[in-house]
Order: structure tokens, then C-alpha cells, then sequence
């Protein structure tokens, strides 16, 4: 029997990156894309290699693209540090594995390095895959933190807490990490929002902006180590947005909610450096009277529209700076 699980890309509606710093966010799922795995009974334990994990290339510009876009790491080693975190889970818990192998392989939709969590969802839907077959439950409070472990400990990822929560609830969740909490329970408040009460949101990306994961955030984790004042503040305030916006959902205040958008994104940018070309999208989309914020690290960002002439405008301007606009798909 193939066992088959999934996980879907993420954007942080408010609140990020302050999920990596005790923060407070709010984000939702974006089941337009996903990654998946598949896992069956074999003989031996074999991680089948997607194509990008192939090391044949019609020639050396076709090797240079694909580098620039997936780093030079596929997704079997996210697959090998999700198996090993989820052994060492089960030993830990006294949980015994049974005697028997398998094969998984991947495949991922997701838009490489662009902010939508995409290798956080392999080793998710792997997790899932995982427990499947072993008929083994982790708590669903629990399994976030084993994720961001998996990234953290094993492949040493800069991440914070937010896009492995949300890839396991599912949904809109708001979402407190608080430090004296995280740090005795080792994970955080973890509250669904009915999606139902989101305002019209639409998500925009540019697949060029490839980066790796993470990298955009090490200057701030430095400044913070080190009790940088302004750092900190900004990023409590950020936080606090998380908190402002999820009583906006609740009541509908979506007026206020289009301002928290926008106020985050400007608050990210006091202390980090955008590139040009994140700036030009984000630019572009309040032109057209849209909020508009990063939905991760950078490369695609969300925000609110009013109506479908909106979203016809930002559809059309976003496509001449080379983005793509799509309409969610939350539940």
C-alpha cells in the first residue's frame, strides 16, 4: 500500500519574521502549492532522488540556473534529517519503530526560495508520511517543534517557529511565542482563526529572486544577540501587529488590517536591507491601492484588495515587473 501525505506553502499575513524572536504572527495556508510524498513497504530504506536532485544536465547553463534557483542541495537531505529527527523522537519517547523498511519520494510545487516555505513542507509532509506508516502519533502541538528542529539542529537553517505551525494546522492560525512558554514547553500558543473571516487577499511572487532560506535574517539575529535596542523594539512592535490583527479579523475591521499590513512590511524595513527589485513589487501593488508586505523572507508578498477591478490592476502591473498574482486558496 502508498502511503501519501502533503503540505502546502504558507504566507505570513502579520507578525513575521518576529516568530523567530518570541514574537506573535498570523498566518494562513496557500494549498495552490504543495509538496508530496509518497512512501511504501520495500525491502531496503531508499530515498528516490526528484529532478533536482539529479546531477545531469544538458549543459553548464542549465546547471548555473538550477543552482541559482535550488542552492546546491536538493530535497533528499531535507528527507534524511526529517527520518533521522523522527528516530531520535521515537527512541527518545520510547516508542518502537517496527522491523520494516520503505521507499519515499518527493515531489513539491512550492516556488523555490521565495518565501512560501517550501522546504519546511517537504520535511512536514515527510513527518506526516512517517507517522503514517509507523502508525505512530506525535501530538500536533508537538510535531511544529520537531520540524523546526529537523531545520535548525540538523541542517542549520536561521528559522523561526511560524511556517512549520501553520503547515500542520492548517488553515488561518495567530500564534504566540512566548518565551517563558517556548521555552519550558518547547512550543508556543497556537489559536485557528476561522478563514471564513478573512478580507480578499492575494499573493504575489517572482520566481527569480531565488535565495537561500534564512540568509536575509542573520544580520538581525546578530543585532538582537547582541541587545541592539532598536532591533528589539521593532521587532516587539511587529509582533504586537500579530496581536492588533487578530482582533481586526474577528471584528472585520479590515480597514484597520490593510494599515497592519502595510505597517509591517514598513517596520521591516527599518531594520532590514530590501533589495530593489522587492521593493519594486511591493511598490507596484500599492499603486494599485493594495496593501501589500513580504509573505516570508522576501521574493512574494500578500496583502488585501478590494475588488476584482483591484485584482485585474495588480494582475496586469504586478506581470510588467515580472510577478505572478494569485488568489489564495485557504480552506
Amino acid at each position: 500500500m502508498i502511503i501519501e501525505t502533503r503540505a502546502y506553502a504558507r504566507a505570513g499575513l502579520l507578525g513575521n519574521p518576529s516568530d523567530g524572536y518570541f514574537g506573535k504572527t498570523i498566518s494562513i495556508i496557500i494549498r495552490n502549492f504543495g509538496s508530496s510524498i509518497s512512501i511504501y513497504e520495500t525491502p531496503e530504506l531508499k530515498i528516490e532522488e526528484s529532478e533536482e536532485d539529479i546531477n545531469t544536465f544538458r549543459n553548464v547553463y542549465q546547471m548555473v540556473d538550477l543552482v541559482k534557483l535550488t542552492g546546491y542541495y536538493g530535497g533528499t537531505r531535507l528527507i534524511k534529517a526529517a527520518i533521522k529527527k523522527f528516530a531520535e523522537y521515537c527512541e527518545t519517547s520510547n516508542i518502537r519503530l517496527g522491523h520494516k523498511n520503505f521507499t519515499i519520494r518527493y515531489r513539491s510545487s512550492i516556488p523555490r526560495q521565495v518565501g512560501l516555505a517550501g522546504s519546511s513542507a517537504i520535511i512536514t509532509a515527510t513527518m506526516k508520511a512517517l507517522m503514517r506508516f509507523y502508525e505512530i502519533d506525535i501530538p500536533k502541538h508537538i510535531l511544529p517543534t520537531l520540524v523546526w528542529k529537523t531545520e535548525t539542529e540538523e541542517l542549520g537553517i536561521n528559522a523561526g517557529l511560524q511556517d512549520r505551525v501553520i503547515q500542520v494546522y492548517e488553515g488561518c492560525v495567530y500564534m504566540d511565542f512566548d518565551r517563558e512558554q517556548l521555552q519550558k514547553k518547547g512550543y508556543g500558543r497556537y489559536i485557528p482563526i476561522d478563514p471564513a473571516l478573512l478580507p480578499k487577499l492575494y499573493l504575489a511572487y517572482k520566481v527569480e529572486l531565488g535565495k537561500v532560506s534564512g540568509a536575509v535574517l542573520n544580520n538581525v539575529r546578530e543585532r538582537y544577540d547582541k541587545g541592539d535596542e532598536f532591533v528589539i523594539t521593532t521587532l516587539s512592535e511587529i509582533a504586537e501587529l500579530a496581536e492588533q490583527g487578530r482582533s481586526a479579523i474577528l471584528n472585520k475591521d479590515y480597514a484597520l488590517l490593510n494599515e497592519l499590513i502595510n505597517r509591517n512590511f514598513d517596520l521591516r524595513c527599518k531594520i532590514m536591507n530590501i533589495s530593489e527589485s522587492n521593493m519594486e513589487m511591493v511598490r507596484t501593488a500599492r499603486s494599485c491601492g493594495a496593501s501589500a508586505k513580504f509573505s516570508g523572507s522576501g521574493g512574494a508578498i500578500i496583502g488585501m484588495y478590494q475588488d476584482d477591478d483591484m485584482l485585474r490592476r495588480l494582475i496586469v502591473n504586478l506581470k510588467k515587473v515580472n510577478a505572478r498574482v494569485i488568489k489564495p486558496i485557504i480552506i
